[in-house]
């Protein structure tokens, strides 16, 4: 019993533990990116990492996600004689939910890890450290861009993959349920608020931040050689991965007041 005890003080003291230098990482990280001098070029490498070599995989997951949800609120619909609700159900579950989190896990998992290797191995080969000697802040220099540019970047990337996952959505049900074009879009617009569209921006703002933060802070932590670099990229995308889920939920009880 007391050994069971002790084990449960252990997890938590290791939960707290992380979690402290995972919050004061963060604090440095956030101070630094509004603290001169400005890395333009480094934030402009990862602007175009970020938001342009992620849109085709967030383009073609919210297009097929756009796709199948069409088909599915129809054939489910159609049981209660509903199927004109399809397109209002299209955008707002895309704007609301499915862009948003789906372009969020779509980009941790490329990003994330891609941000974790690239720093990792810069601590490995003592990169990290030299940038010190040269009287360079790591955390200025390698942190702060990528966390500026993962907030900005990923709005974008959702506003985009909205746009493509309603037009998915479109062509399922204009060329495959049979829907008359102009209905269709009249449905789409007729219930969709901007608040609809600003939540899944905030959403993808917040998600963005996570990505970035957890790629530099495995990384920054990395273990040495090649094991500990594997090890923080995969720790990178389960922790922002779970992070996105658990924010998702957060910032829409927030919004909504619940």
């Amino acid at each position: 019993m007391l050994s069971f005890i002790q084990n449960i003080g252990r997890t938590a003291l290791t939960f707290l533990s992380a979690l402290g230098r995972l919050t004061l990482f963060s604090v440095i990280a956030v101070r630094w990116i509004v603290t001169p001098p400005y890395y333009w070029q480094q934030l402009l490498r990862q602007v175009v990492d970020i938001g342009f070599y992620s849109l085709p995989v967030v383009g073609l997951t919210t297009l097929f996600s756009g796709m199948v949800l069409a088909l599915q609120s129809y054939t489910g619909f159609a049981r209660f004689s509903a199927e004109d609700t399809v397109a209002t159900v299209v955008v707002l579950s895309v704007t609301r939910e499915l862009g948003p989190v789906l372009a969020g896990l779509m980009v941790a998992g490329r990003i994330g890890a891609s941000m974790a290797a690239e720093i990792g191995t810069m601590r490995v080969t003592d990169q990290i450290d030299a940038l010190d000697t040269l009287s360079t802040r790591p955390m200025q220099y390698l942190v702060a861009p990528r966390l500026l540019a993962g907030t900005i970047c990923l709005p974008f990337l959702v506003l985009i993959g909205d746009v493509i996952g309603v037009f998915g959505g479109y062509i399922v049900g204009v060329f495959r349920l049979g829907f008359n074009p102009a209905i269709y879009l009249s449905r789409t617009l007729e219930y969709l608020e901007i608040s609809d569209v600003t939540l899944g921006l905030i959403k993808a703002a917040v998600f963005g931040f996570l990505i970035a933060l957890m790629g530099c802070y495995h990384g920054y932590h990395s273990g040495r050689g090649a094991e500990g670099v594997g090890r923080a990229t995969t720790n990178a995308v389960v922790s922002a991965s779970i992070l996105i889920l658990i924010s998702n939920y957060l910032v829409t009880a927030l919004f909504f007041g619940v």
